[in-house]
């Protein structure tokens, strides 16, 4: 059951970050994750809603500095895709940008510290913190298992919808909480369905 929270208070933070998000198609990624992050949160009430919700509108404007070829080349389509140098890169400039963006719309330093914590590893480090970060995790990977996420992610790795599919699917034991896998796997079941992978 999906519980009514007003979201309004991070309008702010959306509107000063949505610039650095015309990167790696981000304006899609990070606002299809943040909906699952709120719906992953009515699972987990003794997580910080703040914490996680803004750290999950920052984790990856990052990408904004680093230019789109290098991206793929090096952070979706080469050897150790989640150690590359760009992925470390873009992880510190999240840190930065963040950072700047929860100074101007008025975040405290608490909150600024433990969003900031999170997005500085959010792709590299091998294991969660924390429960605020599993479930930023999840939400970040959330979305993939949706068709737009499909379609992105054919994009990014160069694959077929079957291919993204199955690569999805692979990736499902890596969900840091219960609540976070079964979504994948509901949505994943729906997305083969709608894109007909089952003719195939």
């Amino acid at each position: 059951m999906t519980q009514t929270h007003d979201l309004s208070r991070y309008d702010p933070v959306w509107r000063a970050a949505e610039p650095y998000m015309r990167a790696r198609k981000n304006d899609v990624h990070i606002p299809l994750s943040f909906g699952w992050a709120v719906r992953l949160l009515d699972h987990f009430p003794q997580a910080d809603r703040d914490v996680c919700l803004l750290a999950i509108l920052l984790h990856d404007i990052g990408w904004w500095a680093i230019d789109m070829d290098e991206i793929l080349a090096e952070g979706f389509r080469g050897e150790n895709i989640l150690q590359s140098d760009v992925r470390y890169r873009h992880e510190a400039e999240g840190v930065r940008l963040g950072t700047e963006v929860l100074r101007d719309t008025g975040w405290s330093e608490a909150i600024i510290a433990q969003v900031s914590e999170i997005i500085d590893g959010h792709d590299t480090r091998l294991e969660p913190r924390h429960l605020n970060d599993r479930i930023v995790r999840d939400a970040d990977k959330l979305w993939r298992y949706e068709v737009t996420g499909t379609a992105v992610g054919c994009d990014w790795f160069n694959e077929t919808p079957g291919e993204n599919c199955d690569r999805n699917q692979k990736i499902l034991p890596k969900f840091e909480t219960e609540p976070g896998r079964a979504m994948a796997e509901a949505a994943l079941k729906e997305t083969r369905a709608a894109l007909m992978l089952h003719v195939l």
